[in-house]
């Protein structure tokens, strides 16, 4: 977030408490509950997640707010660090529904979903689940809307434009934390199904560490042409800058969580992480709504908006159409059976990616994208279009 944002966003805070906005006052206000990680090595990733409901809790709020069955609501953001502790974020959860009386609660990643899960039905609440591990919706959790599609779909797209690319020895280098071991468990028996050798696997605790040269150069040691690599995207990218001081020329497969953008930000440019591939970033989607998304946020900030934050972004507004679809801002069954009805309720400039539908088990469908770098630029394949459905 830039010091400009900061400054708004103190100027608009001021003006609430000195009363100076008299349509604010006469607003009730519903509660929106966010748990993630906000300091530690995955710090900017939650903060892009957080931010993209920020900004459209802002948005809904600057337009008078929601109005649930002839009631004006304010949407108000209550975020809790959980650094990337589902531990912590069980805590949190429990903190959101007992004290801020949330019905929704927010959350990027895996852990802290199935954590919330553990409670979250029992409680009351939805879960928001910004994470792509299938079975965060095959546990039949009636009072969870996974965001992004599921990353198996990309594992065979990821596979193929790598392994034609490159070769076939592939070396771990990917993150520990839970949802960097199931993507692990998912890619390497795709990697082997398709012909690929695993000659090296040795992944890196991303959160603590900013020198991975002495994991990386273990890796290297065994000569692979490509490098499974991810986590969030700070320690990514210095991840994959490393592997470029120490000598490595193949192509990358980069983790869904982190953004090629940004991974090539902190590791030097694009040319440093030519080869790679990974899910396209938003900057580059030719949707409509995501060229009036980016426009929106360069108002506010520096740099370029990740998925993350335009995900969370447009999750928010459905969340808001789904509570007024449903006339409540407690009743979370209500909220979630309504979430079908709100789709076609948020406009297209509320959403990004396109989503048009959602599952019975609560996956929101989208048409995936994949980003891969040629040259030193981005160039965008679809599934479809690569041969490896």
């Amino acid at each position: 977030m830039t010091f400009k944002k900061t400054l708004r966003r103190a100027a608009v805070a001021t003006a609430l408490a000195m009363g100076m906005v008299g349509a604010v006052h006469a607003a009730e206000k519903v509660n929106i509950g966010f748990t993630g990680p906000l300091s530690g090595g995955a710090a900017l990733y939650g903060e892009n997640t957080l931010e993209g409901l920020r900004m459209a809790a802002e948005e809904i709020n600057s337009n008078g707010g929601i109005d649930v069955d002839g009631t004006n609501y304010e949407i108000n953001i209550v975020s809790l660090d959980d650094m990337y502790s589902p531990s912590r974020a069980a805590v949190n959860g429990k903190r959101l529904v007992q004290q801020s009386n949330t019905p929704v609660v927010f959350t990027p990643h895996s852990g802290g979903t199935f954590a919330l899960q553990a409670f979250n039905e029992r409680d009351g609440f939805l879960i928001m689940s910004y994470t792509s591990i299938p079975s965060v919706t095959e546990k039949g959790n009636e009072l969870t809307v996974k965001i992004p599609p599921n990353f198996t779909d990309y594992v065979k797209p990821f596979t193929k434009l790598t392994m034609d690319r490159f070769g076939n020895k592939l070396g771990v280098a990917n993150a520990t934390h839970d949802y960097a071991k199931y993507w692990t468990k998912a890619f390497v028996p795709g990697w082997e199904a398709a012909g690929g050798e695993v000659v090296a696997s040795n992944p890196m605790d991303y959160n603590k560490s900013a020198d991975f040269y002495t994991g990386v150069s273990k890796v290297l040691s065994a000569n692979p042409d490509v490098l499974f690599v991810g986590g969030a995207s700070e320690p990514t990218g210095l991840v994959v800058r490393q592997a470029r001081e120490l000598g490595f020329k193949g192509g990358f497969v980069v983790m869904d969580q982190a953004k090629i953008d940004e991974v090539a930000n902190v590791a030097g440019g694009l040319e440093v992480v030519e080869g790679a591939v990974g899910v396209t970033p938003l900057v580059y989607s030719d949707n409509p709504g995501a060229a009036e998304f980016v426009k929106l946020y360069k108002k506010d900030h520096d740099g370029v908006p990740t998925s993350e934050t335009a995900y969370n972004y447009f999750a928010m507004f459905l969340v808001a159409r789904a509570m007024e679809e449903a006339g409540t801002v407690e009743d979370a069954k209500a909220i979630r059976a309504a979430i079908p009805q709100a789709l076609s309720a948020v406009s297209t400039n509320h959403n990004p990616y396109e989503v048009k539908n959602i599952t019975d088990s609560g996956n929101l469908a989208v048409d995936v994208e994949i980003a891969e770098v040629v040259d030193g630029k981005v160039e965008l394949r679809k599934v479809s279009e690569i041969g490896a459905e």
